[in-house]
């Protein structure tokens, strides 16, 4: 096929507050940079800007799809890249119902004939029977289906062969991305705090819960026992660790328990052991404000993959998180990085040992240095991409039938 047909990716796109919307960015960076001659352009939604962006998905038609579909056939790309979440495409009509995205579906018939890569953001590894036939039937209208993790690929084989369904052969594992060029070294941390405005905690040990502030995420695990574990870690270390709790609000349907999260730390930052810094969760300095945090705490409750978490895999940053959870657990196992907590008081002797001990610190920090370079770094997974778009575009166009085997 010609070297100059361009890459196309379909999904939310800045300056849209939206996870999938920073991953989408994040990724077409690295898949620029391994083929820098190919054109890249983007469809997304109406609110979406940018040079080569087509913002054209409008969901509050019923018929949303073949404009789309229109705009993927004239720009003749050598692959469609989708990212996929369920509320990205979901058509809800005058009554409240939702098509629980048939037009997602309609769009994936029409382009049957392109060279198409799906990558879900949302596979759980006990699916709900929507969520089963969902998968089943973009499977067969796709080339090549990304999962991010294997458990997600091998728990589908269990789903589908209790259905009695064709165990689909077109699966590959793709990791969540994470950005090889944003570690800071020691020396640039103090300086990092007087650049974000937080001298106020020059020489003070960070423990972190950053990111997107929203019902899931769980603040309040963890305030709720600062206190007390402020004054054990003191009395172990003879050091003053502050929480550092950082983002803002995504969704406003979370204004409840945002307000919520914020309040607990503004209540300890009183007390002198705490401190609330707002700010948006994107870019660069969603990088800087996690890199001054000596770990990292994320106690969420619903994660299948997490931004969150290829930050800090990206930083080097040891953490401590929720288990089991679907792909933050099975990233935890896999790169040796993090401490998993299962109740309040393994939690509770997570965050104690991680401040007591530095050399553990160090080691964590390590094995995520490793599993970045080795497994997940942006350009490890733009190369896997291309692997995949060379086997779309094989099987569209010349008849080379994708057979990718089961994990097990």
């Amino acid at each position: 096929m010609p070297d100059d047909k361009p890459i196309l990716m379909v999904s939310s796109w800045p300056p849209r507050k939206c996870g999938i919307a920073t991953f989408a960015e994040e990724a077409l960076e690295f898949i620029r940079k391994r083929d820098p001659g190919r054109p890249t352009y983007v469809i997304c939604h109406t609110d979406g800007r940018g040079d080569n962006v087509f913002p054209i998905i409008d969901t509050s038609s019923d018929n949303w799809y073949q404009p789309v579909a229109d705009k993927i056939r004239e720009l003749d790309p050598y692959a469609v890249h989708i990212q996929h979440e369920y509320g990205l495409y979901n058509y809800v009509d005058e009554e409240g119902r939702s098509d629980l995205n048939a037009g997602f579906l309609k769009l994936l018939a029409q382009i049957r004939d392109c060279p198409t890569v799906l990558e879900p953001h949302t596979v759980h590894g006990r699916m709900k029977d929507h969520e089963a036939r969902f998968v089943r039937e973009t499977a067969e209208l796709v080339n090549v289906l990304l999962l991010k993790c294997h458990y997600q690929k091998w728990r589908l084989d269990w789903t589908f062969s209790r259905e009695g369904w064709r165990r689909p052969r077109n699966i590959m594992i793709v990791p969540h991305g994470a950005r090889p060029d944003r570690r800071f070294a020691i020396d640039q941390v103090e300086p990092l705090k007087e650049r974000l405005g937080l001298g106020k905690l020059a020489g003070k040990h960070l423990i972190g819960l950053v990111g997107w502030i929203q019902a899931n995420k769980r603040w309040d695990i963890v305030t709720d026992m600062w206190d007390e574990l402020h004054r054990e870690i003191l009395d172990q270390t003879g050091q003053d660790w502050v929480l550092l709790g950082a983002g803002d609000i995504r969704d406003p349907n979370d204004r409840e328990e945002f307000e919520k999260y914020v309040s607990s730390v503004r209540l300890l930052e009183e007390k002198g052991i705490a401190h609330f810094y707002r700010f948006t969760p994107r870019g660069e300095l969603y990088y800087q404000v996690m890199g001054i945090c000596d770990f990292i705490v994320l106690p969420t409750v619903d994660e299948t993959q997490s931004g969150t978490l290829a930050r800090i895999i990206a930083l080097n940053k040891p953490y401590v998180t929720t288990a089991p959870l679907e792909g933050l657990t099975a990233q935890t196992i896999e790169s040796g990085g993090g401490l998993l907590f299962t109740n309040r008081e393994m939690l509770r002797e997570h965050i104690l040992r991680l401040a007591a001990d530095e050399g553990l610190r160090w080691q964590l920090g390590h094995k995520l240095y490793r599993y970045l370079l080795d497994v997940v770094s942006w350009e490890v997974v733009a190369g896997q991409y291309y692997e995949a778009y060379r086997a779309a575009n094989a099987e569209a166009h010349e008849g080379v039938p994708i057979d990718i085997p089961p994990e097990f």
